[in-house]
């Protein structure tokens, strides 16, 4: 992609999360004069940094997985991770604690694995690892011949190098149907379909596509970066003002007018001129919130009729003392968990019987919290768009610590020092989130692949980046999404020139 525009083409980026960071510094070592103006005062869009007395809570994504994404990220501009951070292999990777006081620690190797399988069914082991290097040929197969390349479009898979997924079909049946030919208990299944939390999807309307997630799990194993997510941030927009990208962070972009080669972007320094926009703010908000009528390409309707992935209610705590027995992630699982999920997706309410996630990063990294004391992240997936009001919070918050003192054994309730919460309302106020989802639009069969939104807008210059576009949720797949974004960018230059970075000043 290198010199693939030329070094007057000016491209303003909207939004400085993980897609937003990496469209730019791919634009910029394409050649383009880029800018990314960010609303807030903090690069990272949803995997933001809470810091108080002496606690510092990654309040976004916490699991650093998939690092074979960001080599290859860091290998396109002659670096690599290490140059920014370093990275630590979590040992325990995860402990699960299920309601009935079973409870499991998930190790990073293949034996520790085999070995809990064959635990809780005879004959799980080896087809634990038979699954798992199918998992693998699938990942693989995945990542370089579709995920890799982009395929946005339908016509994009008439194509014969996709023919060795041909006998996959059965990959885009559900995951509860795909895992149940491998393993039969329900703990099992659980411990190989968790990590559709992170896609924001549930084991009944996912694609078993994402059985490739647990080679990510179990095979490549979970990650510490230094400094957290927010390390990895930083590291990122290091980057960016490397390539020469212009930051300007606390610079709120209000509205978009124009068409490719004469963009106008109001803030309230004024109006600036650039001849592309990349948005990382999510298309349903850009549309609604940025664009004017006659530039959107869907009505309202549209984005309320979309899956949207769960949103969260989010406890971040500074403790006083010690949590063992927990580990640095760990789960608080039911035995049957279809119902957490039914109260998500199919009948939304508060969940009477939740499955939840625990992160404790100072278990790892001794300066996120004061000594003698832990932080704390609580994550209890819900529906999007509940009525979070301060009273249904109290109540759930007081609900959450009675369940994890009695599910863990760690009663956290006369030991906090420190507490800030999120739901359902931040997600759609901070970041303009369609009914306060925290992560986008579920990975459902019809919302995978080129039935997630394009790159390209429909007003010819406009371009998406992150989450909601391919190939959708999680920081590995928006570093992709930049590339695509950027890759598109090239392919479609060059446009006429109308205007320059010139900013004219607000009345």
């Amino acid at each position: 992609m290198r010199d693939g525009l030329p070094s007057d083409r000016t491209v303003t980026v909207v939004g400085g999360g993980f897609g937003g960071l990496s469209a730019a510094c791919y634009l910029a070592d394409a050649g383009a004069d880029v800018q990314l103006l960010e609303r807030y005062d903090r690069l990272g869009g949803h995997a933001g940094v809470l810091e108080r007395d002496g606690f510092r809570f990654d309040t976004g994504p916490s699991w650093y997985l998939m690092p074979d994404v960001f080599e290859r990220f860091f290998k396109h501009f002659d670096r690599e991770p290490a140059d920014y951070y370093e990275l630590e292999r979590l040992d325990p990777q995860y402990r699960v604690f299920w309601k009935d006081g079973d409870r499991v620690t998930m190790r990073p190797n293949r034996e520790n694995a085999y070995e809990v399988f064959e635990s809780y069914e005879d004959g799980a082991g080896d087809a634990l690892v038979d699954y798992l290097d199918t998992a693998k040929q699938n990942y693989d197969l995945a990542m370089d011949r579709v995920v890799y390349e982009g395929r946005e479009r339908l016509r994009d898979y008439v194509d014969p190098d996709l023919l060795p997924l041909a006998p996959r079909a059965r990959l885009f049946g559900s995951m509860d149907d795909y895992v149940s030919r491998y393993i039969d208990h329900p703990k099992l299944r659980q411990l190989l379909e968790y990590t559709l939390v992170f896609l924001g999807g549930a084991p009944h309307n996912t694609p078993a596509l994402y059985s490739i997630m647990s080679h990510v799990d179990l095979n490549m194993n979970v990650f510490y970066p230094e400094g957290g997510i927010a390390g990895v941030v930083d590291g990122l927009g290091s980057l960016a003002r490397e390539l020469g990208v212009d930051i300007q962070t606390g610079t709120e972009v209000q509205h978009i007018a124009g068409e490719a080669g004469a963009f106008e972007l109001t803030t309230e320094d004024g109006v600036a001129a650039s001849d592309v926009v990349v948005s990382n703010a999510n298309p349903a908000y850009t549309e609604q919130h940025l664009l004017d009528p006659a530039a959107r390409d869907h009505d309202p309707d549209h984005w309320d009729d979309q899956t949207y992935a769960p949103s969260a209610f989010m406890l971040y705590l500074g403790v006083e003392g010690d949590v063992d027995p927990l580990a640095h992630h760990s789960l608080v699982l039911p035995t049957d968990w279809d119902g957490h999920f039914e109260q998500i997706f199919d009948r939304p309410g508060w969940p009477d019987d939740p499955a939840y996630y625990l992160s404790v990063a100072s278990k790892t990294d001794e300066t996120v919290a004061p000594d003698g004391h832990h932080a704390v992240v609580v994550l209890v997936p819900i529906a999007p768009g509940l009525d979070d009001g301060p009273a249904i919070r109290e109540e759930y918050r007081a609900f959450v610590l009675d369940d994890l003192a009695e599910q863990t054994g760690v009663d956290l309730r006369d030991r906090i020092v420190v507490e800030e919460t999120a739901c359902v309302s931040e997600f759609a106020e901070r970041y303009g989130d369609p009914q306060g989802t925290a992560l986008g639009l579920a990975h459902t069969l019809f919302q995978t692949g080129p039935l997630r939104p394009s790159h390209r807008a429909g007003l010819e210059g406009l371009y998406y980046t992150g989450a909601y576009t391919t190939p959708g949720i999680g920081m590995p797949m928006c570093l992709i999404s930049g590339e695509h974004t950027a890759r598109d960018i090239v392919e479609d230059s060059p446009f006429e020139t109308k205007g320059d970075r010139s900013v004219s000043t607000a009345d």
